[in-house]
């Protein structure tokens, strides 16, 4: 059945989603930004599942795309003098993909599990009338649209409605594959400020069943509502959080060094942490591409894509997306278990440690 949710549920969701995005899937702020603006706008938050809309109602996947570090300086006077759409480009790009197929879309699924882009859904659906869906086709944030269930299931993101903040609207079809689509969506999106709104996979309900995770929401709220429950001791949270995720506190010390670029757009970097408590003398390294990719102990890899590796602030408990995991910041290391789409050799060609370099 659909269920109205309060804000506090969907904020629960969303801070489980930060969990299971391994820095990515974009920042809380941005999230409670959405949720705000339709809360301000008189709507409601509905969650469904696939099996409430009929097998042949289309749903659609929205998202936002982009690096997650500032647009450098001297590519920021390029924009200066464009005009700014007074809609939100998630809603202009929605609109558009609805005129341009000619059908109603009833419910949006997340494109994966993160502050942002679990928010956009319920948003996108919340201002169209629509529901979100207890589902995704990652089951975390990815940096790629060929990095899901869709593309592992051979169902294809176009036809692909991007909207930008200049109101410049770009509809996109007949693309040979997915692997064609996230290079282009890469470069409309490095020449719109490294930040767009995409609505794709638009499909009806019984193939979209295909390529998702079900219930990753729900799973994701039980999390997030444990996280605001305990999260006022963050030694005993985290090792709850890590015990019902079935992961394991990797490591504990403070950051020493940071760096993170943007670079075709993506927010590329490494990070180095000192370690503290159990773990002083030891040191610890993260490579990021959007999320966090790899990470080694004393130069030996401690683990890779697909598996998770999430950062938390051991004084706030507050998860630390990229790229703020600042210098002098004392954090801990949590890994969470690969979801099982990513383990197969096909899951694994796509999303595996060579892709993270390893």
């Amino acid at each position: 059945m659909i269920e109205e949710l309060s804000r506090e549920d969907v904020i629960d969701i969303l801070y489980g989603a930060t969990i299971f995005g391994a820095g990515g899937g974009g920042d809380l702020s941005e999230g409670f930004e959405l949720l705000d603006a339709a809360v301000a706008a008189g709507k409601t938050f509905r969650l469904g599942t696939l099996e409430d809309a009929p097998s042949d109602a289309l749903i659609c996947t929205p998202y936002l795309l982009g690096a997650l570090s500032e647009t450098d300086q001297s590519e920021a006077s390029a924009y200066i003098g464009l005009p700014r759409a007074r809609e939100h480009p998630l809603i202009t790009a929605h609109r558009r993909m609805e005129a341009h197929l000619g059908q109603r879309l009833v419910a949006a699924v997340p494109c994966e599990l993160g502050g942002s882009n679990t928010a956009v859904p319920f948003f996108v659906a919340a201002m169209t009338g629509g529901f979100a869906i207890d589902a995704d086709p990652a089951g975390r944030a990815v940096p790629e649209i060929t990095h899901s269930g869709y593309y592992l299931a051979g169902l294809p993101a176009s036809p692909i409605v991007a909207a930008n903040a200049f109101g410049e609207v770009f509809v996109l079809d007949h693309i040979a594959d997915d692997r064609r689509a996230e290079a282009l969506m890469r470069a409309l999106c490095h020449k719109s400020r490294n930040d767009i709104a995409v609505v794709d996979h638009a499909l009806p309900a019984a193939t979209l069943q295909k390529g998702v995770i079900p219930g990753t929401l729900r799973r994701a709220q039980k999390l997030g509502r444990l996280w605001r429950d305990l999260r006022k001791n963050p030694r005993e949270a985290l090792l709850s959080i890590a015990d019902a995720a079935q992961g394991r506190i990797a490591f504990r010390g403070r950051v020493v060094d940071s760096r993170a670029r943007t670079e075709a757009g993506f927010t590329v970097g490494d990070f180095f942490i000192a370690g503290s408590d159990a773990f002083i003398g030891q040191t610890y390294r993260v490579s990021l591409k959007n999320e966090n990719m790899a990470a080694w102990r004393d130069g030996k890899i401690d683990s890779s894509i697909p598996e998770i590796i999430s950062v938390f602030d051991t004084k706030t408990c507050e998860v630390v997306t990229n790229p703020h995991v600042s210098i002098g910041r004392d954090v801990a290391i949590m890994i969470l278990p690969a979801p099982e789409i990513f383990t197969t050799p096909e899951g694994l060609a796509v999303f595996g440690p060579s892709y993270a370099g390893i």
